[in-house]
């Protein structure tokens, strides 16, 4: 599925991957949506180099076909239920996979579940452990609660032992992630953010990491409300890409902020991240522990209808396409 015309999405014929030697060919059963893919459509995220110029950071499916190098490396072969992490192209029906790039599928899961797993479960232990440097007892603070994404950080946020605090535009969204537990939740249509942070830091509990999607002036509001050393992570800016920060608070406070994504890491960082996660995360994922909110699974030929819906804020938590007909949830 291609970018057509005014931002619309169309179906288009391809030629099939031609897989080198260290990469699979991967069977798309279920493809995962994310907020990146938005950006896609307007322009403002094009896919590294090298791989396909249409959508899909995530999916998962069934190894066809396996390079020279792989098969002689024994790790994979035709027929096992993988999911992948991919710079684009999951919103097809093959796709050519960098073998380090692949995760098996936890145990108890269905093909739709795992396709909502690699992206969001790799950027948010990319953000928590290797940025964000959590430890047992932190205050975290998750914006735009209702996100896939923070459909995974919040509760894997609160494995590690953290308190957590998050935010969503209205009641109906407050609603649909109660599931997750976070320990504040501030629905910015009754409260301001920076109310609710400066009462923490007076109460001994600020904010130690903030997650951060949105941009624009909250982070002038909020910036200086931290703890000592707090770690400010930029993702995105969906709210503005512009802020006004006093930049006394970074050196006062100590405070670091941080601009990161997964996207644009190199292959050989994306295949350590994943052994981790795998190791780390995966026996978590399999007790329960932490899974992604599933909001809908709809068909791919609705994937610009479900892209809208995610615009307006109507989602709360993962997005999956089905491509092939298989489990389901």
């Amino acid at each position: 599925m291609k970018m057509g015309t005014n931002g619309h999405l169309k179906w288009a014929e391809v030629e099939d991957p031609r897989i080198r030697e260290d990469e699979v060919l991967l069977e798309v059963h279920a493809a995962g949506m994310n907020r990146a893919d938005l950006l896609q459509r307007a322009g403002q995220y094009p896919p590294p180099k090298g791989w396909p110029d249409y959508f899909g950071l995530e999916a998962a499916g069934m190894i066809r076909q396996v390079g020279s190098r792989v098969a002689k490396e024994g790790k994979w072969k035709v027929g096992d239920r993988v999911c992948a992490l991919l710079g684009s192209g999951g919103y097809a029906e093959y796709v050519a996979v960098p073998e380090g790039l692949l995760m098996p599928i936890p145990g108890g899961l269905t093909m739709q579940q795992a396709a909502g797993l690699p992206e969001v479960y790799g950027a948010a232990y990319l953000f928590l452990n290797k940025e964000g440097k959590i430890r047992k007892g932190d205050t975290v603070l998750v914006q735009a609660g209702a996100s896939g994404l923070a459909s995974v950080m919040i509760p894997m946020a609160k494995a590690f032992g953290a308190r957590v605090i998050t935010t969503v535009r209205n009641t109906e969204l407050e609603q649909k992630i109660r599931h997750l537990q976070a320990d504040i939740v501030v629905n910015t249509s009754k409260q301001k953010l920076k109310e609710v942070m400066q009462a923490e830091l007076n109460a001994g509990r600020g904010v130690d990491i903030a997650v951060d999607c949105l941009g624009g002036e909250m982070v002038e509001e909020c910036l200086p409300l931290m703890n000592m050393d707090g770690r400010w992570i930029m993702i995105a800016t969906l709210a503005d890409d512009y802020a006004k920060i006093n930049l006394k608070n970074l050196y006062a406070r100590r405070i670091r902020l941080i601009g990161t994504n997964l996207r644009s890491r190199t292959p050989e960082q994306k295949k350590e991240l994943l052994t981790e996660m795998v190791n780390v995360l995966w026996p978590k994922v399999e007790s329960g522990e932490i899974r992604p909110t599933i909001d809908r699974v709809v068909p791919i030929e609705q994937a610009e209808e479900a892209m809208d819906l995610m615009q307006e804020g109507k989602t709360a938590g993962k997005v999956i396409l089905t491509v092939k007909e298989g489990d389901t949830l």
